[in-house]
């Protein structure tokens, strides 16, 4: 036998359970009887919990992934920056003026690559484990 509870529900709350229960196809008493033994039951708690933990490692991996794409990131910038520095050959005094303004302009090509590149899809560090040999994409994580 089951027992016959009036309840008032605010307007959108009231909306919100019509629209799911037309959704559904389950009467709004179902709805209302689920909804409660979720609330009472003592598990609930512990599947919050367990959801929230799902979703924080899932968080967790994200942000380990980020960190590793930085470090590749700045370590290949810096061993780039490292081995410039080593070859490129010292510039007279006299060709100076003419050595800054060609400077400035492939400064100015590299910003409007840059720009390109950002607004794009396209990864340089996935090209880079593309072009890992013996790499196959489908042994290794996602780099996003």
């Amino acid at each position: 036998m089951r027992e016959r509870l009036n309840i008032y529900l605010p307007p959108e709350l009231h909306d919100q359970l019509s629209e799911l229960s037309v959704r559904k196809r389950i009467s709004k008493s179902a709805l209302i009887e689920t909804a409660i033994t979720a609330f009472l039951s003592p598990d609930s708690s512990d599947q919050f919990e367990a959801a929230l933990v799902r979703r924080l490692d899932r968080l967790t991996r994200q942000s380990q992934r980020l960190e590793r794409n930085l470090t590749i990131s700045f370590e290949m910038l810096a061993l780039f920056i490292r081995f410039y520095l080593k070859v490129a050959p010292q510039i007279p005094t006299e060709a100076s003026g003419a050595v800054q303004a060609i400077g400035a302009e492939r400064f100015k090509s590299f910003l409007d690559s840059l720009s390109q590149r950002l607004q794009s899809s396209h990864s340089f560090l996935r090209e880079i484990y593309d072009d890992v040999e013996g790499c196959d994409s489908t042994d290794r994580a996602p780099l996003s």
